[in-house]
């Protein structure tokens, strides 16, 4: 593998984003905004506590759609943006270079400390993460540990990521490419486990897990 994972980091995190006059910040080809990790944490738990047992599971689900979909877009928009192409694509040989890339930066924006510690091209990545906003989450329960697994962002955007490799090309309306993989969350700092880990597979096999 020819990526260097730190350079990555250290160079994409003096990329500087600025908001325009309405808030938001044009970065990586999309538009993003800066809210407080403490303010999502609080409406994702605010959602899946409101709601009964038997229907947590469904927006939970809706929870990582949010995040698959904005990752799969927002995903494409970084390794076509010129901060890409200046100071990752030079280390870029192939496919999987361009998966373990994506995790670098998505470490240098402050999103997740995560990397990918197993790789079957199209078939399985395993992420692990050692820091991430969401685990901040159990913060707001009793004994600071949350009751469930809860990093729907990170398993959202992982299984985008695997979308974009391996998916087919991309498509900006989302009917093709997107949703061909799955993830499933294994471990959690919010559960008290020392790191968040999420296992990524074609989504015709997530249900065998």
């Amino acid at each position: 593998m020819a990526i260097d994972r730190n350079k990555i980091i250290a160079d994409m995190s003096k990329v500087k984003a600025e908001s325009n006059p309405d808030g938001i910040i044009p970065a990586f080809n999309v538009l993003v905004n800066q809210m407080p990790a403490q303010f999502w944490n609080g409406f994702t738990r605010r959602m899946v506590d409101a709601v009964a047992d038997e229907v947590k599971d469904a927006v939970e689900e809706l929870l990582i759609n949010a995040a698959h979909e904005c990752g799969y877009h927002t995903g494409y928009g970084i390794i076509t943006s010129k901060e890409w192409d200046a100071i990752v694509k030079p280390m870029v040989g192939g496919v999987e270079d361009v998966l373990h890339g994506a995790f670098a930066v998505f470490t240098a924006w402050g999103w997740a400390k995560s990397e990918i510690v197993e790789l079957v091209p199209g078939k399985r990545m395993v992420v692990r993460a050692h820091d991430y906003y969401e685990a901040d989450v159990a913060q707001e329960y009793p004994g600071k540990k949350a009751p469930r697994l809860m990093a729907y962002m990170i398993r959202g955007v992982s299984a985008a990521f695997m979308d974009l490799a391996y998916g087919g090309a991309y498509d900006s309306t989302g009917k093709q490419g997107l949703y061909t993989f799955r993830c499933k969350q294994t471990k959690g700092i919010e559960k008290g486990d020392p790191f968040g880990e999420f296992l990524v597979v074609p989504a015709a096999e997530y249900d065998t897990l």
